[in-house]
């Protein structure tokens, strides 16, 4: 049988905009919102004075305090993920104001139903996304300068001062580095139904120049972030409402569920970005790991979650370059899974950096705002234990190389 027939033509082709992804920028949001209408006003004003509102315990009492406002001036779907961001961003700080030891048991309704309804119009979860904090949570500082790190501010940020704003902009440009490999990806489908060798090498070269240009922004984080404000201050607002130690019950979102609901905190699970990688070049995770990074893309936008499973019901790529018995195309392939393979493994040394060590170092320091201490050291944000979790899909990634397959 030829490759003709195993991996049959199409007239199909993927197309970036169909799933709302830029050229330019892949998942991230361009030219987000920065401000609502002034009807939203308190929204905002809660939102952009987070962290004294947190350090003087006063966040609580005034969204206790502030008016049901309805969603429905809010037209444009920049203005709608604004909005989700500002109430993820509340929801976080009204939930974790108290540190571990005292968190909300209740989201009361005047943040809840909003947030709720805002969730539905976008097709995510009322809760702060990967989504939110990192693909729309940005500006330029000098709107004809570049995307980079000098020119670059948050909208909204937590307790943690330059780290907090470190991590949430470096983790911007980690997904910016991604844009021209989601690109790469889009070309290697599209030139696998067509049995186009030569711009399979091309797009899987762009893949693998995206993947290490990731990891090296990434290892930027030991500049910017500082791993006792991190694991201390900052990451206990990421944290979610499913598989916490901290809430084992959940939250409440009053008026709008009678019980309470469970989901995951921010995560680099969430990354879309990631997850289309991993569904380009066929990397196979175990029952637990694929079942945890299903659940992940519930906390993506609907259009980004169908990119990625589009690109799982592609032709298997690994299968047709081993079809094709090509040196060149197989020596592309196994350097993007290289390359993804130390992504991760530099993701598993930041975990043990900024959670491992200075989780080993609270048990005998008192955290400021009574912080994250141990609670969350061996479950993650999203809901994981982290450095297992990260093994298994990075061990996973490494059993994808053709080499390593052809040598065992």
């Amino acid at each position: 049988m030829g490759d003709g027939e195993r991996f049959p033509r199409s007239a199909m082709q993927i197309d970036l905009d169909c799933f709302f992804v830029s050229e330019e920028f892949g998942f991230i949001l361009e030219q987000p919102a920065t401000d609502l209408p002034d009807y939203y006003r308190v929204w905002m004003g809660l939102a952009s004075n987070l962290t004294p509102l947190i350090q003087t315990h006063q966040l609580r009492d005034l969204v206790n305090e502030m008016p049901v406002l309805s969603p429905h001036h809010l037209k444009s779907h920049r203005e709608l993920r604004l909005a989700h961001l500002a109430l993820g961003f509340i929801t976080m700080g009204y939930v974790w104001q108290e540190g571990q030891n005292l968190p909300a048991q209740t989201l009361p309704k005047s943040l809840a139903l909003p947030y709720w309804l805002v969730s539905k119009r976008l097709g995510l979860p009322p809760i702060l996304t990967y989504a939110d904090s990192v693909l729309v949570n940005w500006r330029l500082k000098d709107p004809t300068g570049d995307m980079e790190i000098g020119n670059l501010e948050t909208l909204f940020s937590f307790p943690g001062g330059e780290s907090c704003k470190g991590f949430f902009l470096v983790s911007l440009l980690v997904e910016r580095a991604a844009s021209s490999g989601i690109q790469g990806a889009f070309s290697v489908m599209n030139s696998v139904v067509t049995c186009d060798i030569i711009s399979i090498q091309k797009g899987l070269y762009k893949v693998g120049q995206s993947l290490r240009k990731m990891k090296e922004i990434f290892e930027l984080m030991h500049r910017y972030v500082d791993p006792t404000a991190f694991h201390g201050t900052l990451r206990i607002f990421f944290s979610g409402w499913r598989d916490n130690p901290m809430l084992p019950g959940g939250l409440l979102y009053e008026g709008v569920v009678e019980e309470p609901m469970m989901l995951s905190g921010g995560s680099a699970a969430q990354s879309s970005s990631i997850q289309c990688f991993d569904a380009l070049l066929g990397i196979c995770h175990d029952d637990h790991a694929a079942s945890f990074l299903k659940r992940m893309r519930e906390y993506m936008l609907p259009s980004h979650r169908q990119l990625i499973e589009t690109l799982s019901g592609c032709p298997p790529l690994r299968d047709f370059i081993l079809s094709c018995s090509s040196p060149s195309l197989c020596i592309n392939y196994d350097s993007c899974v290289s390359a993804l393979v130390s992504l991760r493994s530099y993701h598993l040394s930041a975990v043990t950096r900024y959670i491992t060590v200075p989780g080993h170092r609270a048990r005998t320091m008192r955290c400021p705002l009574n912080g994250v201490g141990s609670a969350l050291d061996e479950t993650g944000t999203g809901g994981s234990s982290p450095l297992p979790f990260l093994k298994s899909i990075r061990d996973a990634t490494q059993r994808a190389l053709i080499s390593q397959t052809r040598l065992t």
